[in-house]
């Protein structure tokens, strides 16, 4: 199983919450040698920006529940962290 990438995770998203802005950025390089970080230098930390109208009306953490929620499955091929900034 590899790694997950921006690609794979913005696809998802796209997927699952129809955005009307999205950025994901893999931060993984700047977390070499924490916990979590793969020798790989890639797919374990991930910083999400996103806008959505499933999120109208509902508070920060649960915005923040369904993009964890939609992300679910990378967590086992790696992910290990994930900042989120809902807009």
């Amino acid at each position: 199983m590899s790694l997950p990438t921006s690609k794979d995770l913005e696809a998802r998203l796209r997927e699952v919450l129809q955005p009307t802005e999205l950025e994901v950025i893999d931060e993984s390089a700047a977390h070499a040698g924490h916990a979590g970080a793969g020798a790989e230098g890639y797919g374990t930390h991930f910083r999400v920006r996103i806008a959505s109208p499933l999120f109208a009306g509902k508070p920060r953490v649960a915005r923040h529940r369904l993009v964890y929620d939609a992300l679910q499955l990378f967590i086992a091929q790696g992910l290990h962290a994930l900042a989120i900034e809902t807009l």
